[in-house]
């Protein structure tokens, strides 16, 4: 029953995807492609005035309904968030999908991002999973492009 529920939120945030558009003014961008699948997106964000805190974030582009949920759920997760934060959440996603930390212990730190646990079971697909997630470090690092093929 609850892999259902994974997988109907999984083609919700496809479907109506969160935070999926342009933005502007922003302050940090990056344009991500797997070359695998052909994916391809491009990340804006806005840090707070602070320089602390993301305070807007947005994506668009043409990618796979895997790909475009976990943008969806990744963008809104971050809003709030300082750039530290956002390396470490990446980090502990990154465990979940290579299926190198069991869930278990990764659930309340993730919230519904475990809902890509069972992504591990499709190697092909890890590299769309975390497109978005390579993107939103490279604008952080204010690099122009991420590619999810060289990444992992």
């Amino acid at each position: 029953m609850e892999h259902n529920l994974y997988q109907q939120l999984i083609l919700d945030h496809n479907k109506n995807p969160h935070n999926y558009g342009d933005l502007d003014p922003y302050s940090h961008k990056s344009e991500g492609y797997n070359p695998l699948c052909g994916d391809h997106l491009w990340i804006k964000l806005l840090l707070a005035e602070d320089k602390q805190t993301i305070e807007k974030i947005a994506f668009k582009g043409q990618c796979c309904a895997i790909s475009k949920a976990s943008a969806s759920l990744m963008t809104k997760t971050m809003v709030g968030k300082t750039p530290a934060e956002v390396k470490t959440l990446f980090a502990l996603f990154r465990e979940l999908v290579l299926d190198q930390t069991p869930p278990e212990q990764l659930k309340s730190r993730l919230g519904k991002l475990i809902v890509f646990e069972g992504i591990k079971r499709y190697p092909s697909r890890i590299k769309c999973v975390l497109l978005a997630w390579y993107t939103v470090i490279a604008a952080l690092e204010h690099q122009k492009t991420a590619e999810s093929e060289s990444q992992y």
